[in-house]
């Protein structure tokens, strides 16, 4: 079968196309014949600095959808994953591939009515996008949002949760005009530009009373921002370090009067906690079956040019969720 291997980190170039034997899944997997992957940042920091990468050489690839080939021992029949159902799986590195391997646990039927292409963008933005907004967020009718990165795959999904849920403001932050008008589709009611964005400015458009909700995945300076522009019983979530800045700690006088601060990681989840991922990606999903919301797929490639699909992510000038086309129609 076809797979991207990385042998050493480095720049997209070090994604090499090979041939390699097709994998069986072991107890409790089963083995996917892959029709999209998804390409998330993750999986850059993996390539380029070995972020979760266990060993040396590793099949990059988080999240594919496509039909199940085999069923492993063990997985559980509640679970109701045959040969030839239609799947989006969080993978654990080994997406970019003909044929993948997953944990049952991480493996979830793709509701009637959506397509192949649509569920390979769901696995990761989904479940994590609803996250930062309820299970974590714990937002309210009303309530204000401010979002890093909404022009990202998480953030134009976010835009569409936040006003479906009934937020008041929905703040965004991105790096170019482009970016901002794209975010501004997706339902924003205002988007930062660059150096626009100051908790003194978040707290001018809401008329100096800060946000209820932020959300970080930039870390660094961006978070101590956000941090700064909440309400006093504001909540700050973060869920990424893009700008590859120590990683983020608060004192008991960043929090008072009131504020909390709390971390969110899907992979983090499927580890720890594969039952709750379960229940949340269920809730997530339905959205999208039911038509509430839109994944925002802006381009798919085709397997072999994953090295250039890298490197349109890494120039920032990309919008929405890209796809690697894997075997898909």
């Amino acid at each position: 079968m076809r797979a991207i291997v990385v042998e050493e980190f480095g720049g997209p170039e070090v994604l090499q196309l090979t041939e390699l034997p097709v994998p069986e899944p072991g107890p409790g997997q089963v083995s996917i014949d892959v029709a999209y992957a998804g390409v998330n940042f993750a999986e850059l920091k993996a390539r380029s600095s070995g972020y979760r990468v266990p060993a040396l050489p590793f099949q990059p690839g988080l999240e594919v959808s496509g039909r199940i080939r085999a069923v492993g021992e063990g997985v559980p029949e509640a679970y109701g994953l045959r040969p030839g159902l239609p799947v989006a799986a969080l993978t654990r590195f080994g997406g970019y591939a003909d044929v993948a391997v997953a944990d049952a646990d991480t493996v979830f039927a793709v509701p009637e009515g959506v397509s192949l292409r649509t569920a390979a963008a769901l696995p990761t933005v989904l479940p994590t996008a609803h996250a930062l907004l309820h299970e974590i967020g714990r937002l309210r009718t009303g309530e204000s949002v401010l979002v890093q990165g909404a022009a990202g795959g998480v953030g134009g999904v976010v835009g569409q949760l936040a006003k479906l849920a009934g937020a008041g403001q929905v703040l965004g932050v991105v790096s170019s005009q482009a970016k901002a008008e794209y975010a501004l589709k997706t339902g924003y009611d205002h988007v930062f530009v660059g150096a626009e964005f100051t908790a003194e400015a978040v707290r001018e458009r809401t008329g100096g009373r800060g946000v209820d909700l932020a959300l970080d995945a930039v870390g660094g300076d961006t978070f101590r921002e956000s941090l700064a522009a909440l309400t006093a019983f504001g909540r700050l979530v973060s869920f990424g370090n893009a700008g590859g800045d120590a990683p983020w700690q608060v004192g008991q006088n960043d929090l008072t009067p009131g504020r909390t601060v709390a971390g969110m990681s899907i992979l983090e989840l499927s580890h720890r906690a594969p039952a709750e991922l379960r229940t949340l990606t269920d809730r997530a999903f339905a959205l999208v079956a039911g038509g509430s919301v839109d994944p925002l797929i802006s381009a798919e490639l085709p397997l072999a040019d994953a090295v250039e699909a890298h490197r349109l992510i890494e120039s920032r000038t990309t919008t929405g969720k890209l796809l690697l086309r894997v075997a898909g129609e």
